[in-house]
């Protein structure tokens, strides 16, 4: 879809639609939906089509087989040589035709229903249904500044709604960009590769579908790192392994020959015992290179699908043509040198696909690859062959690795602005804590439900209190807020109108607990997460901090006490961020003595009904719900005159 088709859009949404004087508003999230659905459509009838073409020429493969087969054995009959040699050379064509032909309308119809699949997904993530895709739990660390508070990885996480890649290697390196926040040079590179690529629908997907195509779920991807780190042990000697190996086969090969041929004659001759020694002596070769074997083997016999998916995702990035920056880098990387990767990572393939047919001790071995081995010493060409490659290439291959992961998670950047048209990409600002959003969003929150406010903090020692009823949205707030910021700083659009930000860390205290297993309480270890933001402050970098219900862990005494102390402390240290709490006289005082700003969150409750507008407000908090909600849990509250018992 082009800006120019956006643009058309935006004007449809916003009030081009007239029937009888109403106007009948279609939000963008609906005119994206549609794109996709209209997709979904299309590959659904290629496939019904493709799938009569591949049995109308399963058919015409079994007719010209049985026809060829018939008029062959009456040639045959007849003695006709000439019309026999002809008609089976034409009935070979004719069958190698058929079969290329239903190869490619195979593969047309495998590569149909991946696109199907990427559309249903897209769709799915429209609707912020994420339960089905991957979540990465495996990055979130405890220790981490943000990550375990804001929805990084899990269950409906923004890791899921951004993830497009199909390589293990791209998944991670997408976790990496959102755990770590670039330079400002970096994330503006990125942000052009992302809306260069952001309008090429078709192409994206296709990109997406050809690492689909060879998704291994059961990939071993830093096994085949470490082997690739490895040293060679038969290369350094190939000359004296694979002089040995021909004398050795052909040794081997003239014996039998001459066995086969005397034992025709003659019965039991000698040949026979020169053979079996000369095969012993090939035994013991074999034997010992077999750790060698064993080892490539386990290193890469899950990845071979997985060299797969790298060497046709290279292959359609270096069939592109692209403008910015980012994208030209990681195009010349592919193809360093006049290496390809596509190329090398194919010769790569065919080698390990041939070795993999020995099987390891692991596994069952090829019974016809251990016999012709025996013979011939297959072990020594292969794994020399093996070695041979890994040492060409051992300086490039991290590189080709590396811009076909970094190109897939540009590409699921530029999905994840295709799907949401309406959210910005931020200006990245040289002048350090500054945070300007209008109307700004919580992207994991569904569009029709999304309440967006603006919000704008500026100047080091600049400190937002957050004061709010229950269940009034100020949680969902500062997620918000810093769900965006991960977004802007690692080269995306954010949930919003317009934004600017600075470059800083970020660094969160939200959902805080126990630990049984060390003993820890929630309250020591919220202590903790303080501890470390004083730390991180105390180091001279720009950080954004949020904490989220300060020391809720403890009594109300300790609790404002030592909420002033803090907040007076992080003022003092010229800190920047927000803090939320419901303890009104602690924001009150912190107001006061302008320490901080102060916004809030209000509930309304009319007629013994509660209703919540989510919209920030100037001002301390102005409500209270608790003692509605405790009502409404069947609890008799006791009246202010009323004394407990």
């Amino acid at each position: 879809m082009q800006d120019a088709e956006i643009s058309i859009a935006h004007f449809c949404i916003f009030g081009c639609c007239q029937l009888q004087k109403r106007y009948i508003p279609l939000s963008i999230a609906h005119y994206i939906m549609k794109i996709y659905q209209d997709n979904l459509e299309k590959y659904k009838k290629e496939i019904i089509e493709l799938e009569g073409a591949t049995k109308r020429l399963s058919l015409w493969r079994g007719i010209s087989f049985v026809i060829s087969i018939t008029i062959i054995i009456f040639l045959a009959n007849e003695r006709l040589l000439l019309p026999l040699i002809i008609f089976i050379s034409l009935s070979v064509v004719v069958f190698a035709l058929i079969l290329t032909r239903y190869s490619k309308r195979m593969n047309e119809m495998k590569n149909c229903k991946l696109l199907k699949e990427i559309n249903e997904h897209e769709l799915l993530k429209q609707e912020n249904k994420l339960s089905a895709f991957p979540t990465q739990q495996a990055s979130l660390s405890e220790d981490h500044p943000y990550a375990g508070d804001l929805d990084v990885f899990g269950s409906h996480s923004l890791f899921q709604l951004l993830d497009r890649t199909t390589t293990e290697s791209g998944s991670l390196r997408l976790a990496q960009w959102l755990l770590e926040p670039e330079h400002k040079e970096l994330i503006i590179e990125r942000q052009q590769a992302i809306q260069e690529l952001k309008p090429n629908l078709e192409w994206r997907q296709q990109f997406q579908a050809a690492g689909l195509s060879f998704k291994n779920e059961k990939s071993e991807y830093q096994k085949l790192l470490n082997w690739f780190e490895t040293g060679e042990q038969l290369l350094p000697l190939k000359s004296k392994y694979l002089i040995g190996n021909i004398v050795l086969a052909l040794l081997s090969t003239a014996l039998t020959t001459l066995y086969v041929d005397q034992s025709f004659s003659d019965g039991w001759n000698l040949y026979f015992f020169v053979m079996l020694l000369v095969l012993f002596v090939n035994y013991l070769i074999l034997k010992r290179v077999a750790p060698v074997a064993d080892e490539i083997i386990d290193h890469t016999h899950r990845n071979v699908k997985t060299l797969g998916g790298y060497q046709l995702l290279a292959y359609t990035i270096l069939s592109g043509s692209f403008q910015s920056k980012k994208l030209l880098e990681l195009q010349s990387d592919l193809n360093k040198n006049e290496t390809s990767a596509t190329d090398e990572i194919r010769r790569l393939r065919k080698i390990l696909e041939v070795f993999q047919l020995r099987g390891t001790k692991r596994s069952d071995n090829n019974k016809f690859y251990a016999v012709f081995n025996l013979f011939w010493l297959f072990d020594i060409y292969w794994i020399i062959q093996a070695e041979r490659w890994k040492h060409r290439n051992r300086e490039h291959i991290q590189l080709w690795i590396r811009a076909v992961s970094e190109f897939e998670v540009l590409n699921s950047l530029a999905g994840f602005a295709h799907s949401n048209p309406d959210f910005a990409f931020p200006e990245i600002k040289d002048e350090p804590y500054r945070i300007q959003f209008e109307t700004l969003g919580h992207p994991l929150i569904k569009s029709d439900g999304r309440i967006c406010n603006d919000f704008s903090l500026q100047g080091r020692g600049q400190i937002d209190m957050i004061t709010g009823s229950n269940m009034a949205g100020k949680s969902t707030f500062l997620r918000a807020v810093g769900v965006n910021l991960i977004l802007a700083l690692m080269g995306g659009p954010c949930c919003a109108k317009s934004a600017q930000v600075s470059q800083m860390k970020m660094f969160t205290s939200m959902r805080t607990r126990d630990n049984l297993e060390e003993g820890i309480s929630s309250f020591y270890a919220e202590l903790k997460r303080v501890e470390q933001l004083l730390k991180l402050i105390n180091s001279g970098q720009p950080i954004f901090f949020m904490l989220d219900e300060l020391f809720k862990g403890t009594n109300s005494a300790d609790r404002y006490k030592g909420g002033v102390s803090l907040i007076k402390q992080l003022s003092e240290l010229n800190a920047f961020g927000i803090v939320s709490t419901h303890d009104l006289e602690l924001a009150r005082l912190a107001g006061n003595h302008m320490l901080v700003l102060n916004h809030s969150f209000n509930s309304q409750i009319h007629q013994g009904e509660m209703s919540f507008d989510y919209k920030l407000t100037e001002g301390i908090c102005t409500d209270f719900n608790a003692t509605e909600l405790m009502k409404r849990s069947g609890i008799k509250v006791l009246n202010d005159a009323e004394n407990i018992q």
